[in-house]
């Protein structure tokens, strides 16, 4: 039976990137060694940096004055490492889920932060709109999308001040202008590449205008200069970030991936609004996450909720059981999910409501 993969993260990850890696992973470019065991430093590996770099500038079309870093420590990490780069007066943060929260949760201990809106009144499962972003603030924080609730962010903030956004879940997904923003980030494993790379996408003139002294190891300046090597980066994710730019620019760019994302998802919530069975747990059609489909059972039918999510795996569906703070169900469709996997899922929906009625 084919597997249908739902998991939010780590996530779905295109044939090619699998297959590549693991052949890199008994012989890497032709040196007879495993990828696990070169030297990061070797002259093979500098060229998989450099070239992952250049298609990251040419997938999203990034304007010169940017740089392209690879790092560890997840989007956690970046959660401190932006305030110790940019954070001098005041910070301004839009609260739209558990990682928008975690954010700010460290950014607190920077100084003065501004919440300049939040969803969590109704269990984040909207998107604010018509708030000021205050003209004083050194930055203005947003997460694109949020995993867990189902919500993201398509339309464009104009701020008044640097633009910075974790963009882990939705990276890739649809055209952004890179040139509204002064820091993008965001963990691999949801679009990008197994778990332990970190992509940041910086604009270089917003560095050097703190007054505070920035450990080495967190400033972004050691890690531009040190072109993502001043210390040893993580190899093996790094060369299937590189596999997946390359399957991108394969399937036609972000352009092209952005097409077969409205698709996908217009497809799992025009039937999630059709059956009796379920409902989505985001109303409002323009908030709702491409990336992460989350839906309940209806009123009447809570109590067919484990009947289903057994019936589901039982047909291939794999990880589909929401979190713990939505409950219900949640279908993540990343880029490397194939439509006919959504296609898949409908079905099951659709069947299991014939079987209740």
């Amino acid at each position: 039976m084919k597997k249908h993969n739902f998991y939010a993260g780590p996530s779905i990850l295109p044939q090619f990137t699998i297959e590549n890696t693991a052949k890199a992973l008994i012989d890497f470019a032709g040196t007879g060694l495993s990828l696990m065991e070169v030297s990061h430093r070797s002259k093979q590996f500098i060229a998989v940096v450099e070239e992952a770099q250049n298609l990251f500038k040419e997938l999203l079309q990034i304007p010169e004055g940017y740089s392209v870093i690879f790092l560890g420590g997840g989007a956690s990490l970046q959660f401190c490492m932006i305030p110790f780069n940019l954070f001098n007066k005041k910070a301004a943060y839009l609260n739209t889920g558990v990682w928008a929260r975690k954010a700010i949760k460290e950014a607190k201990g920077f100084g003065e932060t501004v919440i300049v809106a939040s969803s969590e009144d109704k269990n984040f499962n909207y998107i604010p709109r018509n708030f000021d972003i205050p003209t004083d603030a050194d930055y203005f924080h947003i997460t694109t999308n949020n995993t867990i609730f189902g919500t993201e962010i398509l339309h464009q903030i104009e701020s008044p001040v640097p633009l910075v956004a974790d963009m882990s879940s939705d990276i890739f997904s649809r055209v952004i202008d890179v040139s509204k923003y002064a820091l993008i980030y965001g963990g691999a494993q949801k679009n990008l590449a197994p778990a332990g790379v970190t992509f940041v996408i910086i604009k270089n003139e917003i560095l050097g205008k703190v007054d505070r002294k920035i450990p080495t190891m967190l400033s972004y300046k050691t890690h531009i200069e040190g072109e993502s090597m001043f210390n040893t980066p993580p190899v093996v994710p790094i060369f299937a970030a590189l596999q997946t730019l390359k399957w991108l620019k394969e399937m036609g760019g972000v352009a092209e991936m952005e097409k077969t994302n409205i698709r996908k998802a217009d497809l799992i919530y025009n039937e999630i609004d059709r059956n009796s069975l379920f409902k989505a747990t985001v109303t409002n059609k323009e908030d709702r996450s491409r990336m992460n489909v989350c839906f309940v059972m209806n009123d009447e039918y809570v109590q067919v909720e484990k009947e289903f999510e057994v019936f589901a795996s039982s047909q291939g569906m794999i990880g589909l059981p929401g979190h713990r703070d939505v409950g219900g169900f949640r279908a993540s469709i990343y880029n490397a999910l194939p439509y006919e996997s959504v296609e898949a899922l409908v079905g099951v929906m659709q069947e299991f409501e014939n079987l209740k009625k």
